[in-house]
C-alpha cells in the first residue's frame, strides 16, 4: 500500500489514475484562495521516491495501471533530468502504462526550453494541468499568483509548441462582482491566445485557513452569488474563440455542470446558461452543501 503525505489533490479527469507524489507540496504556495498545501514544506521526491512507492505494489497491481498522475501541486517544477528519470521509472515498472499527467505552474516552464519539454513529452508525459485562473493582471497580483497573464500565456504556448496536451483551469468569481466583467473578458482573451485542448472552470470557494477567508470576514471581499457566477460564465463563453477545445464545469465547486466542445457547442452552452439564468427554478444548481474542493 502506497503511503501519502497530507491530503491528495488531483484533477477530475484523473479519478482512475494511480497518484504518486513526485513532489511534496507546492513550490509557490502563496495564493490567497488556496489551502491545499499549507501543511507541508515543498520538496522533490523524484525518481527515487517514485521507485520506492512502486516497490510497494505487486506485479499484478502494476499490470493494472493504465494512467498515473504525478502530484503534488506542481511537480513540473522538478528539473528536466529529474522528470525524465521519473518517467523512465514509470515506463520500466508499469508495463501497460498509457498516460502520465502532471500539475504545472507557469514559472515551472520558464527555465525549460521547448526541446526540454519535447523530450519530456517523448519520455511519456501525456498532459499538463495548469492553473491559469484569470487573464486579469490585477487579479493575479491580488491573489498572489506570482505571475502575469503574459507569463501564463507564454508558458502555455511553449507547452503546446512541444506537443504536450494542455488542460487549463480558470476560477469563476475570483474578482467578485466588482471585477467580474474584466475577469471574464481578460480570461477569454488569454484562452483565445493559447487555444488549449482542454479548459475546466472552477467556482471560487473560500475555505478557512486562507488569506481570502480572513479578507471575507473583514468585509474586504464579497463573494458572488450563484447567479452572478453563472452570468460571469456566460460572459466568458460568449467571448471565446477556440479551435477544438473540450470545455467542462464538472468540478465539484461549480453550481452548474456544463460540457461541450468550443467553439462548436458555444451556442448550446449559452442557451443552457440563459435558460437557467432566466428561470427562478434553482433545481438545476448544485446546493452549497454539496460543493467541494
Amino acid at each position: 500500500m502506497i503511503r501519502y503525505e497530507g491530503s491528495i489533490w488531483r484533477p477530475p479527469s484523473e479519478a482512475r489514475s494511480l497518484i504518486l507524489q513526485a513532489t511534496i507540496g507546492c513550490s509557490h504556495n502563496a495564493c490567497t484562495y488556496c489551502v491545499s498545501y499549507k501543511d507541508r514544506q515543498y520538496r522533490v521526491r523524484g525518481a527515487d521516491g517514485i521507485a520506492a512507492d512502486l516497490a510497494m505494489l505487486d506485479k499484478q497491481a502494476k499490470e493494472r495501471v493504465r494512467r498515473v498522475f504525478l502530484a503534488d501541486g506542481n511537480a513540473l517544477a522538478m528539473d528536466t533530468p529529474e522528470i525524465l528519470g521519473t518517467l523512465s521509472v514509470l515506463e520500466h515498472e508499469l508495463p501497460n502504462l498509457e498516460r502520465v499527467g502532471i500539475y504545472g505552474y507557469a514559472k515551472d516552464v520558464r527555465n525549460k526550453s521547448t526541446d526540454d519539454l519535447r523530450d519530456i513529452g517523448s519520455a511519456g508525459l501525456g498532459i499538463v494541468y495548469l492553473g491559469l485562473e484569470t487573464g486579469n493582471d490585477e487579479l493575479l497580483r491580488w491573489s498572489r499568483k506570482g505571475i502575469t497573464s503574459k507569463e501564463n500565456i507564454e508558458a502555455c504556448k511553449k507547452i503546446r509548441a512541444a506537443g504536450i496536451p494542455l488542460s487549463l483551469t480558470i476560477i469563476l468569481g475570483l474578482g467578485g462582482i466588482e471585477h467580474s466583467e474584466t475577469h471574464a473578458s481578460k480570461t477569454a482573451e488569454a484562452l483565445n491566445a493559447i487555444d488549449p485542448e482542454f479548459v475546466g472552470a472552477l467556482t471560487l470557494m473560500i475555505p478557512p485557513g486562507t488569506p481570502l477567508f480572513e479578507m471575507t470576514k473583514r468585509g474586504e471581499f464579497c463573494p458572488m452569488s450563484p447567479e452572478e457566477s453563472l452570468e460571469e460564465l456566460r460572459l466568458l463563453i460568449e467571448q471565446l474563440e477556440l479551435s477544438e477545445c473540450v470545455f467542462r464545469t464538472n468540478h465539484a465547486s461549480n453550481y452548474l455542470p456544463l460540457a461541450g466542445t468550443l467553439n462548436r457547442d458555444q451556442r448550446k452552452l449559452l442557451d443552457l446558461l440563459e435558460s437557467v439564468l432566466g428561470s427562478k427554478d434553482q433545481t438545476p444548481l448544485r446546493p452549497e452543501y454539496l460543493r467541494g474542493l
